[in-house]
């Protein structure tokens, strides 16, 4: 399948090359295909911010390589780069708050700088990192991809109809992606009849990102309203819903886009199997429960215009991006290090002991 899946890649969003970063922007995705072009640390932290890039794997890598580019920038300055570049650092941790990918990329690079001896190269081996962190993520997408697909056969092997939120693929990660790697593997293999994809208001992600992947790829999906969700489960044969994360906790509660909570709820209600997939990188082991994650919240126009125009009334509109999904609800966590079903505190720990399968 690992062939199958290299020779499907038709979509990536991060591109190293000629000393800079560039970036697929995903703002005005699928009606035109532009690339813009960083070279500073503060531009990558601005298209962190203003969604050029996202996606939790995404989000990181490109972090990474926005620390090559502050380390060259801040070389040239003098001497006492160091401490520019930490400013350059504080700067990317704040572009979002609630994906821990960033936050473990980000601390990968200062790791690597920490462990430079003599007269090494400091941007040699920043940029093999940020390099490093891109490749990775893309085995982990074919690992994943692989036992997710397992999973699936394990349970009920046929043809079926899946539902995905927001959007999980190439476009949101390193290549070929997490939740929505799963869904082409499983095509490839012959048991995926149609892909449901909710809408994922207020970006659209659903609508103009991963609908547009799939579209690309000749997998059947139809596109829904998030609010039909629940109508669709009971009604048109899901089997299972299949989602990304930003953040799992050490008790394999899951924070994901806006609306997943509620996918899990009517999950949990018509009987449709739960599966969450994400690198090891989205665990963080430091939080012991969904409580503890950062909700980022994001402006109230977003909600009360689309393309700029105002279709809300006058009045204060509430936009969490995200929302936390108690372990209790969820069947199974696929990562690149195996899969963890009917997720707790124990088998989390487990989980993260084990080296990756690739």
């Amino acid at each position: 399948m690992r062939d199958r899946l290299l020779a499907a890649e038709k979509v990536k969003a991060i591109d190293w090359r000629d000393g800079a970063l560039y970036l697929l922007d995903q703002r005005i995705l699928p009606f035109e295909e532009t690339w813009i072009a960083y070279t500073s640390a503060a531009g990558v932290a601005e298209a962190i911010r203003s969604m050029v890039v996202r996606g939790a794997p995404a989000i990181g890598i490109s972090a990474a390589y926005a620390m090559v580019l502050s380390a060259r920038a801040r070389i040239a300055e003098g001497d006492d780069w160091q401490a520019s570049w930490e400013e350059d650092y504080a700067l990317l941790a704040d572009s979002r708050p609630t994906a821990v990918n960033l936050f473990w990329a980000l601390s990968r690079m200062r790791d690597r700088l920490d462990r430079l001896k003599g007269d090494a190269d400091p941007l040699a081996a920043l940029e093999a990192e940020a390099i490093a962190i891109h490749e990775s993520d893309r085995e982990a997408n074919l690992t994943m991809a692989q036992l997710g697909v397992d999973l699936i056969r394990k349970h009920q092997g046929n043809a079926q109809a899946i539902l995905t939120h927001c959007n999980t693929g190439a476009l949101a990660t390193g290549g070929f992606g997490t939740a929505l790697g799963v869904i082409r593997g499983a095509f490839i293999e012959g048991m995926v009849e149609r892909v449901y994809a909710d809408e994922t208001r207020p970006w659209l992600q659903g609508s103009r990102l991963t609908a547009w992947e799939l579209a690309n790829e000749g997998i059947p999906v139809t596109l829904n309203a998030d609010s039909a969700a629940a109508h669709i489960m009971k009604t048109k044969g899901i089997t299972w819903v299949i989602v990304g994360a930003d953040r799992i906790t050490a008790n394999g509660d899951v924070a994901n886009k806006i609306g997943t909570y509620q996918l899990a709820v009517s999950a949990m209600h018509h009987g449709v199997r739960f599966m969450v997939v994400a690198p090891s990188s989205t665990i963080d082991m430091n939080l012991a429960s969904g409580d503890d994650i950062p909700i980022e919240e994001r402006d109230g126009s977003e909600l009360l215009e689309v393309g700029g125009k105002r279709v809300g009334a006058d009045v204060d509109a509430f936009n969490p991006v995200f929302d936390v999904t108690p372990a209790d609800l969820i069947d199974a966590i696929v990562t690149e290090k195996g899969i963890v079903e009917r997720p707790d505190t124990a088998k989390m720990a487990q989980l993260m002991c084990r080296k990756r399968l690739h």
